[in-house]
């Protein structure tokens, strides 16, 4: 085994060390400027916080718009029969006319309103009826008690000297109006009729339209408030609807040729 001389013996290696200054740590020095910048950032930080607090959002929210009831809709059984889906049936749990419109999802379903889609159907309606988006019947003036409503046709008047050929062709003849129930349309005056959109007539003296019965003697037309006269049809599901109507088709076919098996036709 060789053994290696070291080239420098221990006492050489620190006696040539020694002649070296002992190292200094150098501390890094904090200018003016940054010592500005941090407070700058600081105050910054502080006016953002305050800003936040002074513009946050207030947690309580602004009650609901209640709408006036009108002479077709006048309380709350008449606005459930009109929209349908059974919903008449939860009448008595709602006492007036502002909680029609003011309870929310989640109070309707604990007075039992049930199944959920039944809740969304009655919040869409109540949103419609608060924008003035009514269905048939829903711009008449003049209803009774009963919930019926009288259409009468009014005559237009001639055209005036003023009045071009080509306007005095627009316009129409005969106009259906609402007028004051069992009340013909010369005993009413102009302020007692009302337009009615949804109609029309036909041929000399008849009313047609939505929910429009005619009258005896060919005099007009009633309407009655009827059950869902304003409900969106849900669609029917022919064959289990489109995702399993190839499936519930290709079972039915299983079954008619088993029963053609057993009766011998096949």
């Amino acid at each position: 085994m060789v053994r290696i001389k070291p080239i420098l013996r221990p006492q050489q290696l620190r006696a040539a060390l020694s002649h070296f200054p002992p190292s200094q740590h150098v501390i890094p020095s904090i200018s003016a400027s940054t010592i500005n910048t941090s407070n700058t950032v600081s105050s910054l930080r502080a006016s953002y916080a305050t800003a936040s607090t002074a513009t946050a959002p207030s947690t309580s929210t602004n009650p609901p718009f209640i709408p006036a009831p009108t002479p077709f809709i006048p309380d709350v059984p008449t606005f459930l029969t009109v929209i349908g889906r059974g919903l008449s049936a939860h009448a008595s749990k709602f006492p007036d006319w502002e909680s029609l419109f003011s309870l929310t999802s989640d109070q309707m379903r604990e007075l039992g309103i049930e199944p959920p889609r039944a809740r969304k159907y009655l919040l869409r309606w109540r949103q419609r009826f608060r924008a003035g988006q009514y269905g048939v019947g829903g711009d008449l003036q003049h209803v009774s008690a009963d919930g019926t409503a009288d259409l009468r046709i009014l005559e237009a008047e001639p055209a005036t000297g003023g009045e071009s050929a080509a306007a005095a062709a627009v316009r129409p003849r005969k106009l259906v109006v609402n007028v004051p129930t069992d009340r013909p349309v010369k005993e009413c005056g102009l302020d007692e009729m009302s337009r009615v959109r949804g109609f029309q007539v036909r041929g000399a003296k008849t009313i047609v339209g939505p929910y429009a019965l005619p009258l005896k003697n060919g005099e007009g037309a009633r309407i009655t408030i009827t059950e869902g006269m304003w409900e969106d049809k849900r669609g029917h599901k022919i064959d289990g609807g489109e995702r399993r109507r190839t499936e519930v088709r290709y079972k039915k076919r299983i079954a008619e040729r088993r029963e053609m098996r057993e009766r011998g036709e096949l």
